[in-house]
């Protein structure tokens, strides 16, 4: 295990002062605003490439379950609401896209109350491929990650044989074969996706466990055989990493922790959150340490980046209003507040990641919204 008390007191010195007013080149439009028979609270989004827009919500639709949509740019359609029973209930954040157009995700239940994972194909027709029982199998499971011959690669939260998660692999015809067990001091109850290496290689965070009890940074080889890269610590480094990383083409790490940080006592007594790099010696830098204030405070969401490096992310709450705020790290670690929510009609709560497109316009989602029930929203530069 590397990297564990590198860098934190230089990264989080930085980043005390190392953040921008909010910038006011950027116009923030809401695409969409849902109803709550259409979908209510919705989460992340997956883009085709001829612009249009995928995601699911938890709740609303026919049956109050919730439901996967499509936005383009004639409006919203659902393509599935699902009904409590067999099919799942209460999808959860993560949709993979093939290249045929269907879509992948997971539920929270269904026919087990350990969750699902589904397949909805260009006609709207749902299959669920594993129902998961909480036991060997895993349970509550987390986003989806996809390959070009159609299996998928995800963790649960809880199960296995450690009962602290797995990391599995679907095959396209349904059949899971389990990689990892989770648990104890190689982290436990990972809550986000997989990213996954030119060379084979799974990256992930654990949101528990580890030696100090607040997540790790792993890495999975092929066959399932794990390496702790990063251990936190609770303090200054960070503390329960929620969000999925990025890796960028040196093989550098970033992610974000809900807590840890600077700690507020009357705002976030276990820290505010950080953004982090993890470079290939296991060296951990605090890009930037939440305050709690304009700024935003713990992310529990991943981050996306564009082709100069700079970092792009959402937080839940704080900011000018307390409702949120989508932000810019750069390579120097300054950042900026692109858009702070108000919770009016421009929504509130980001509790999703963003997507970007060629031209620099950022897409995504917010829970709440005052005149409905969340919106998709997009930034342009």
């Amino acid at each position: 295990m590397t990297g564990t008390v590198r860098s934190r007191m230089l990264g989080t010195i930085f980043a005390l002062a190392a953040f921008a007013p909010p910038a006011q080149a950027q116009t923030y439009t809401v695409l969409h605003t849902f109803t709550g028979t259409d979908g209510e609270s919705p989460l992340g989004l997956v883009r085709d490439s001829a612009g249009n827009l995928y995601g699911v919500t938890q709740l609303g639709g026919a049956s109050g379950q919730g439901v996967v949509f499509k936005l383009d740019a004639t409006g919203e359609t659902v393509l599935y609401s699902f009904t409590g029973g067999a099919d799942g209930s209460y999808p959860t954040i993560g949709l993979a896209r093939d290249a045929d157009g269907n879509l992948y995700g997971t539920t929270a239940g269904g026919a087990s109350p350990f969750g699902e994972v589904f397949k909805l194909d260009t006609a709207g027709a749902q299959t669920v491929l594993h129902s998961f029982t909480g036991g060997a199998d895993g349970g509550q499971p987390n986003g989806l990650l996809s390959d070009p011959a159609g299996n998928l690669y995800a963790t649960t939260y809880s199960g296995g044989s450690l009962g602290r998660g797995v990391a599995y692999n679907l095959a396209a015809a349904g059949t899971e074969t389990v990689l990892h067990n989770f648990g104890g001091l190689h982290g436990g109850n990972p809550a986000s996706a997989l990213i996954r290496a030119a060379e084979g290689n799974f990256y992930g965070t654990t949101w528990q466990a580890g030696s100090a009890g607040y997540g790790v940074v792993f890495k999975l080889g092929s066959t399932g055989a794990e390496t702790v890269l990063y251990d936190f610590t609770g303090g200054a480094d960070g503390a329960d990493p929620y969000a999925p990383l990025i890796r960028d083409s040196a093989g550098n790490l970033y992610g974000t922790t809900s807590f840890g940080g600077i700690v507020r006592s009357q705002v976030c007594p276990r820290g505010c959150g950080v953004v982090f790099k993890l470079d290939t010696t296991g060296t951990e830098t605090v890009l930037h340490s939440f305050t709690g204030g304009a700024d935003g405070m713990n992310p529990s969401t991943g981050l996306i980046s564009d082709s100069a490096g700079n970092l792009y992310g959402t937080t839940p709450t704080g900011g000018a209003s307390g409702w949120g705020v989508v932000f810019e790290v750069n390579t120097a670690g300054t950042e900026t507040v692109l858009y702070s929510f108000k919770g009016g009609d421009d929504g509130g709560k980001p509790e999703a990641g963003l997507i970007r497109d060629l031209p620099g316009n950022l897409y995504g989602t917010a829970i709440y919204s005052e005149s409905g029930f969340g919106v998709v929203f997009k930034i342009a530069p």
